[in-house]
């Protein structure tokens, strides 16, 4: 419908002299059913252009506005200038058949049709075990990504980590002390932080029983041959150091350990992007030579510095610090431009809020090497605090007192977890309720949904029983009564919540707009009986049923959760 009145709309403009160049009429649903279906403010968007009163301007589009009576009923300026639609009944029964004829595929569109689409997410430097916090992060890429691929973007799930840095260094060292240990038994030991470690363990390592785990394997498969700083076990590992290698293991197992859980929320990655190819083929130096070329990077006491002042930041921002070694938006502007040179027509970027100074300088960068960064976009999330008895569960990584992702979903379920990240917006702090979350009452919106989805089942298996078939062809105009009429429109509003929700990278906005529907199909069940009515009404609304669980379904599966028939 959008589509048909926006060529309706232009042909009108048409009429009164042209809109500008590009101009495109923006919808929306009124807040009030009396108002309509759906409206446009256009008339106010083009007062300027027409210098025209905004009013005057809708009433001159409403006279030479050709509209179908099968599409629209009605067609009213109201206000200052909006003008209202309405749909006609004829349209709304025919659109309900297509969906019923769509099923699995009903929400899909094609506005990014032959483009391609890459999203990073978790992005997490393989030191531990994904937390909670990595836990949102990687819900809200993926969500991202699925809705992308639903509005016809060919989507690739990229994972980026840098395996060469400080944290994995240290990583190294705190498995290779771990590992002096085990091998030499009565090594000498002292406390950080309440956990007894080997005098050799770093300051500033990681405590987690999961480098005691890894540590076991390592010595599992190599012996005490480690703990010679010149011996090597294996001619293939012969110019890496016993701390290297331990590296290399904690690498090799945290990461499969990543993967593992993340297949446990059904989130596969295309493909992995390290940091350290950056180095290895030089593009960080040349960005910063390109970058002196432009006069937007200097040197100043021995660090070179990126003349952000001249993107509107108060002092400049240094890129390879005194010692030599890059701060994070020299790789990430490198990165970025990776990206673009793949030929990525459209590139997000899901980010903790920790990252918020630090992407406009990256962007500053991509656009001051000439490259087009309006084709990226970064969707910032806040923390996450998981809540328990109305009390804060504490999480710190390298002490280890963190609670893992695997942790939570093996408290509240996986689809508990993805939703509880997805009901709210990423830009506002999320308190995770563990009570609410294992609660199997309405008042848990998973479970709200999911049995709404469940109820309907249930709905048509015992309308089967008594003769009455779903799939049978209906009188669908025989759907006259007020929540019908409303289910049926709530229902056909799905392809536009999957492409705003897509279009703005705003997960929350289809979870909120499946909570509706789901409240939707309540109120016409609660009014419309089916089973005992008619047998052609009783028909038709057995179809309406079975729409709203297609709807329920698809949009579930957007979100990552599944849709059981019974609960």
């Amino acid at each position: 419908m959008h589509d048909t009145l926006t060529r309706q709309l232009l042909a009108a403009l048409d009429a009164l002299g042209g809109a500008p160049e590009g101009f495109k009429p923006e919808f929306e649903v009124p807040a009030h059913p009396e108002h309509g279906d759906l409206s446009t403010n256009a008339a106010l968007q083009l007062a300027r252009h027409f210098r025209r009163a905004p009013r005057q301007i809708a009433e001159s589009i409403t006279q030479h506005m050709v509209t179908e009576p099968d599409l629209i009923a009605s067609v009213e300026v109201a206000g200052s200038g909006f003008i209202n639609f309405r749909f006609a009944d004829t349209w709304l029964h025919t659109q309900l058949g297509n969906l019923l004829a769509e099923g699995g595929a009903f929400g899909r569109t094609q506005y990014g049709a032959g483009q391609r689409a890459l999203v990073e997410f978790v992005s997490a430097n393989p030191t531990g075990p994904l937390t909670v916090g990595h836990g949102r992060n990687a819900v809200l890429g993926d969500t991202v990504a699925t809705l992308l691929e639903w509005t016809g973007f060919d989507v690739t799930r990229e994972y980026y980590f840098n395996d060469a840095g400080r944290q994995m260094r240290v990583l190294g060292e705190s498995v290779r002390a771990r590992y002096e240990a085990i091998a030499r038994p009565n090594v000498p030991t002292r406390t950080i932080d309440g956990v007894n470690v080997p005098d050799s363990f770093p300051e500033d390592g990681y405590l987690g029983d999961y480098i005691a785990d890894i540590a076991t394997k390592v010595f599992e498969e190599y012996g005490d041959s480690l703990l010679d700083e010149g011996a090597v076990a294996g001619l293939e590992l012969a110019d890496l150091s016993p701390a290297d290698i331990c590296k290399r293991a904690a690498e090799k197992a945290i990461f499969a350990e990543i993967e593992a859980t993340l297949e446990r929320l059904g989130i596969r990655m295309n493909s992995y992007f390290n940091e350290r190819t950056l180095y290895d083929s030089g593009a960080i130096w040349d960005i910063v030579e390109a970058l002196r070329k432009l006069d937007l990077a200097y040197d100043k006491d021995g660090a070179v510095w990126f003349r952000t002042t001249q993107f509107g930041k108060e002092q400049d921002t240094v890129l390879v610090k005194s010692s030599g070694e890059p701060t994070y938006r020299l790789p990430d502007i490198g990165y970025h431009v990776n990206k673009i040179e793949r030929g990525f027509d459209r590139i997000v970027d899901i980010f903790g809020a920790d990252h918020i100074a630090t992407f406009p300088d990256v962007l500053s960068g991509v656009e001051a090497l000439g490259y087009d960064a309006s084709r990226i976009s970064v969707l910032i999330y806040q923390f996450v605090t998981l809540v328990r008895s109305g009390e804060p569960v504490k999480m710190s990584t390298r002490k280890a007192t963190y609670v893992t992702l695997d942790e939570l979903m093996d408290e509240v379920g996986e689809d508990v977890t993805r939703f509880f990240f997805l009901m709210r917006s990423a830009n506002t702090h999320l308190e995770f309720d563990l009570d609410l979350a294992r609660e199997a009452s309405e008042k848990n919106p998973v479970f709200y949904l999911q049995y709404a989805h469940a109820r309907i089942a249930s709905i048509l298996r015992k309308a089967e029983e008594t003769g009455l078939r779903a799939n049978e062809e209906a009188n669908l105009s025989l759907l006259s009564h007020a929540t019908e009429t409303a289910l049926i429109k709530q229902l056909l509003g799905f392809p536009e919540a999957i492409h705003l929700a897509a279009e703005l990278t705003e997960p929350q906005k289809l979870a909120t707009w499946l909570r509706e529907t789901a409240t939707s199909f309540s109120k016409f069940y609660g009014e419309c009986r089916i089973i005992g009515q008619d047998e052609a009404l009783a028909t038709a609304r057995l179809q309406l049923a079975s729409a709203t669980r297609i709807v329920l379904k698809n949009g579930l599966t957007v979100l990552g959760i599944s849709a059981p028939d019974s609960m």
